[in-house]
């Protein structure tokens, strides 16, 4: 059994309707448990528990402590490509946009990592568009092999791949996986995903269970807020990450909530997920699932992510660039999605203490 069968069971579930009907008494009720359940945690995503939503944050800032402490680890994206062979309506690098394509040298990729790690930055986020024709499995090992010379964490968000590949690239040094299902929503999906290996709904649902297999230590999954209902994406994700929990309960595991932004192309996002949302679903995802990583990229705001830290934030995106190489060019490419925080990894640092917390940034060593 999979993800996939799980996912199954809530085929005819009425999301709209039961999140509709939820009522106070259910949520002060779900609030008080020390344990969710599935049902608890679709009560904490309905609109009636955004009156109780300063209970739920004081909450998931309590469970964050226990847990985490006050750390916050800061990591970059380096996109070495943007070549790709999947139609995804809503991103800059659907191979129906007329964009300018690269992949990059591994002269040049070595370049960027020099001025990242002049950051200060120890942990990396290889991201690639979706070719393996473009960005093989030998051409990714060779990326590896150059990127552990400057971090000490390499994590990817790429293609799937099958447990051979990840195998190859666990062997090579990578340390985990991010990887969105975008929606959850299978009809939804297949309306969105017209073109390209990415179609296959199954198999990218899958992703993650083939990378813990291959021993990956990192697993994050999430939905592309916008695309869909705000409670069943959620939802889903995070039912998600609690199988990936269970069933690897050696990796560490993650999930974020990337909400859509500005690219490329005419798409324009299903529903307007807002900040009070945003918040809504950091913090019950945190009083469902307390030990689990949550990220916050730099498609958020720097204010947004600043009033984030103290709810269960525990990884954050910093100085970060979308565009291909974007930290040595000079000419504009158009990047995967337009960046809302362009603060300096020492603004952000700074950022972090004056809440109180401290910015990791190298936050493990191989004995």
């Amino acid at each position: 059994m999979t993800f996939y069968d799980i996912k199954q069971k809530y085929n005819t579930f009425n999301f709209e309707k039961y999140v509709a009907n939820v009522s106070d008494e259910m949520v002060k009720n779900s609030i008080q448990k020390e344990n969710l359940d599935e049902v608890d945690f679709l009560n904490l995503l309905s609109s009636k528990a955004l009156n109780y939503i300063e209970d739920i944050a004081q909450k998931a800032h309590e469970i964050s402590l226990k847990h985490f402490g006050k750390s916050i680890l800061l990591y970059a994206p380096l996109y070495v490509s943007n070549f790709c062979i999947n139609n995804c309506v809503y991103c800059s690098f659907s191979t129906s946009n007329n964009i300018k394509r690269e992949v990059l040298s591994f002269g040049e990729i070595e370049e960027n990592c020099k001025i990242i790690s002049g950051y200060g930055i120890r942990h990396i986020l290889l991201v690639t568009g979706e070719s393996n024709v473009k960005t093989p499995l030998a051409y990714l090992k060779k990326c590896i092999e150059i990127l552990k010379k400057y971090f000490d964490g390499v994590d990817m968000e790429i293609y799937p791949l099958d447990e051979n590949g990840y195998k190859t690239l666990a062997d090579a040094g990578v340390d985990g996986l991010t990887i969105y299902q975008e929606t959850y929503n299978e009809n939804l999906y297949k309306i969105l995903h017209t073109k390209g290996v990415k179609a296959d709904y199954k198999y990218r649902l899958e992703t993650c269970e083939r990378a813990g297999v291959a021993n990956f230590r990192n697993l994050n999954v999430g939905a592309l807020l916008g695309l869909n209902d705000f409670a069943s994406e959620i939802f889903f994700a995070g039912v998600h990450a609690k199988y990936l929990q269970k069933k690897f309960p050696s990796a560490e595991i993650g999930m974020s909530f990337p909400r859509l932004r500005p690219a490329v192309g005419t798409y324009h996002p299903k529903t307007i997920i807002s900040n009070e949302n945003l918040i809504q679903a950091i913090c019950a995802v945190r009083l469902f699932i307390n030990r689990v990583n949550i990220t916050v990229s730099t498609r958020e705001s720097n204010n947004l992510r600043n009033n984030l830290i103290s709810l269960g934030i525990t990884k954050m995106s910093a100085a970060s660039s979308t565009e291909v190489g974007g930290y040595t060019k000079k000419e504009h490419f158009d990047g995967q999605f337009e960046v809302n925080d362009i603060a300096t990894v020492e603004e952000v640092k700074e950022m972090i203490y004056q809440k109180g917390y401290q910015p990791v940034m190298k936050d493990w060593i191989i004995l």
